[in-house]
C-alpha cells in the first residue's frame, strides 16, 4: 500500500503532518510506502527532529504551496509544482494508491478531478464526512466539493455514500435520507423534489424527505445533500460540539458541589467528547475521482479506502443501476 501524503498544507504546515506521518507509520505496518511531497529541506528536518529513519518514506520535492487564499482551479493551472499537484501526480501514474491533504479542500478536490478524472458513470465527486450519532455513525455527502450541483449529482452522492457506508462502515443495507425542508415528497426546491423522485425508483434504501432535526433524533445512515448545505451542516456540528463542552466547563465549575458531581461522571464526559470529536474520525474521502483522495487529517481512511476497495464498488454500483433503470439513464449523462 503506497500513500502520498501533501506534507505542506493545514495550519501549521510540515510540522503536525510529519509527526501525523511517523505515528502512521508506527501503526500501520500495511503502509509499505509513504510519500512525503513538498519543500524537501523543511520535510528532513522535521524528521530528523522526531528521529525517523523509516525505509518505507521517500520525499518528493515540490517548490510550491497552494495558500488558503488562493482560488482552487487557478491554484492548480498556475501553481504546476505544488505539494497537492505533485501527491495527485504519483496517484495519477500509479506510484502511490492515494492521496492525504490537510490543506486547501478546494485545491485537492480540482486536482483530483482535473488530473484524476471522475469514475465511469459519475460527473462530479462528492466529500463524505462521517458524523456520529448515539446510536450509528452517517455518511453526510455532499460535504463541500461541489456548491452548484444537479438533480443527477445527488443521486450520484447517493449511490457512492451507500457504497462506503456499506463497504467501509459496515452497515448492510444503509438507509438513505435527503435534506429538504419537510418530509413529505411535495417538500423542497424543485431539485430535491427532482432528487426524490429518482432516488424513489432506484434500488436504494431510500427512506425519503429528512430535515436537520432527524441527524441525530432519529439518524439514517447516508444523508444527501448538495455541497453548499452539506459544508454548513459539517461546519456547525463541528462547533456546536466543541461549544458544548465549553458551556459545560464553565457551568460545572461554579460550585464545589458542580466540580464533585463533574469529578464523578468525567469517564462519562471524556467518553462522549472522544465520540463528538471529528478528529477521531480521521479524513473525509473525496469520493467519485478515479483514485482515493482524503481530504484532512485520514492516514487511516486512506488505508481503509483502498483496503475496502471502495472505487470498484462504485463502478459495480453504478454499472447496475444503469441496467435496472434506464427510463433515468438520460438525466444521469
Amino acid at each position: 500500500m503506497k500513500i502520498a501524503l501533501d506534507a505542506m498544507g493545514g495550519d501549521f504546515g510540515p510540522r503536525n503532518l510529519v509527526g501525523g506521518a511517523v505515528l502512521a507509520l508506527r501503526e500501520y505496518r500495511r503502509i509499505g510506502k509513504l510519500f512525503l511531497v513538498g519543500d524537501s529541506k523543511q520535510i528532513e528536518a522535521e524528521l530528523k527532529k522526531q528521529r525517523c529513519n523509516d525505509s518505507r518514506v521517500e520525499i518528493v520535492h515540490a517548490s510550491q504551496v497552494v495558500d488558503m487564499s488562493d482560488r482552487a482551479v487557478e491554484a492548480v493551472r498556475r501553481k504546476k509544482d505544488s505539494s497537492v499537484s505533485r501527491a495527485v501526480d504519483l496517484v495519477k501514474h500509479g506510484q502511490a494508491d492515494a492521496i492525504v491533504s490537510a490543506g486547501h479542500t478546494g485545491a485537492a478536490v480540482a486536482a483530483s478531478k482535473i488530473k484524476l478524472r471522475t469514475l465511469p458513470g459519475i460527473d462530479r465527486p462528492g466529500i463524505a464526512a462521517v458524523l456520529p450519532t448515539e446510536t450509528n455513525v452517517f455518511v453526510l455527502i455532499d460535504a463541500g466539493a461541489n456548491i452548484d450541483a444537479r438533480p443527477e449529482h445527488l443521486f450520484q452522492y447517493a449511490t457512492m455514500g451507500s457504497v462506503y457506508s456499506s463497504h467501509v462502515l459496515g452497515y448492510k443495507n444503509p438507509t438513505v435520507g435527503l435534506i429538504s425542508l419537510g418530509e413529505e415528497d411535495v417538500k423542497g426546491n424543485e431539485m430535491t423534489k427532482e432528487v426524490f423522485k429518482m432516488l424513489k425508483k432506484s434500488s436504494l434504501n431510500f427512506v425519503g424527505n429528512i430535515e436537520g432535526r432527524h441527524l441525530f433524533e432519529d439518524p439514517v445512515e447516508v444523508v444527501v445533500c448538495d455541497g453548499f448545505v452539506g459544508n454548513v451542516i459539517l461546519k456547525t456540528c463541528e462547533s456546536i460540539s466543541v461549544a458544548i463542552f465549553e458551556w459545560l466547563k464553565h457551568e460545572l465549575s461554579r460550585t464545589p458541589m458542580r466540580k464533585l458531581g463533574a469529578f464523578l461522571a468525567r469517564e462519562s464526559f471524556r467518553t462522549i467528547k472522544d465520540k463528538t470529536n471529528y478528529e477521531e474520525y480521521g479524513g473525509s474521502p473525496l469520493l467519485g475521482v478515479n483514485g482515493i483522495c482524503i481530504i484532512a487529517h485520514g492516514l487511516r481512511v486512506a488505508v481503509e479506502s483502498v483496503e475496502h476497495q471502495v472505487n470498484p464498488h462504485i463502478i459495480e454500483e453504478v454499472q447496475r443501476y444503469h441496467e435496472t433503470a434506464a427510463p433515468l439513464e438520460p438525466a444521469i449523462h
